[in-house]
């Protein structure tokens, strides 16, 4: 008669002790992948941030005119729009320049996104004229730009990952 081992059922037991291993290393590894792709998209909105806030900068310092009379300040997005197809005053071309940034805003960034923009006046002797202006004269104040916008996915906490937590750009410039 052979003998029966003393040890049925141990093989089904490694197994699962083996899944069981196996499943929460995948599960680790799941939280990685997708800790990994929030911080690549929170990496992607802010370099978003930076282009933005740098093409408005240099929109602004193409028509100095308009930061001198202070038709960049105020708040953004901005819903007014200016056609220059047929040419622009300088005001006309900061309110075209306000249209289209606060339509990038709206575009590039997630909701709820919020900028501003306010240039220091104090000090100056004097507003060039558009002759001068050509002439590229420096401008003798300065402008803060400050952006906003909801970051989800940020935060630990449940009640903020959903509603996002809020992110700011700031960064005063002299255009």
């Amino acid at each position: 008669m052979p003998h029966l081992p003393l040890q049925r059922g141990v093989t089904l037991i490694e197994v699962l002790v083996a899944v069981l291993i196996f499943s929460v290393g995948i599960a680790g590894a799941s939280s990685l992948l997708v800790l990994a792709a929030r911080s690549s998209h929170a990496a992607y909105v802010r370099t978003q941030v930076v282009f933005l806030a740098q093409n408005m900068a240099e929109r602004m310092q193409a028509n100095l005119m308009g930061v001198w009379q202070g038709s960049y300040d105020g708040s953004y997005p901005d819903a007014s729009r200016q056609d220059c197809a047929a040419g622009c005053t300088p005001a006309q071309l900061a309110r075209h320049d306000r249209g289209l940034w606060s339509s990038q805003l709206v575009t590039f960034l997630p909701p709820p996104v919020h900028a501003s923009i306010a240039c220091s006046h104090a000090g100056l002797a004097y507003v060039p004229t558009s002759g001068q202006v050509a002439l590229r004269p420096p401008y003798g104040g300065d402008c803060k730009m400050e952006v906003s916008w909801s970051e989800r996915g940020s935060t630990a906490t449940a009640s903020d990952e959903q509603a996002g937590a809020q992110q700011t750009f700031a960064w005063e410039f002299q255009p």
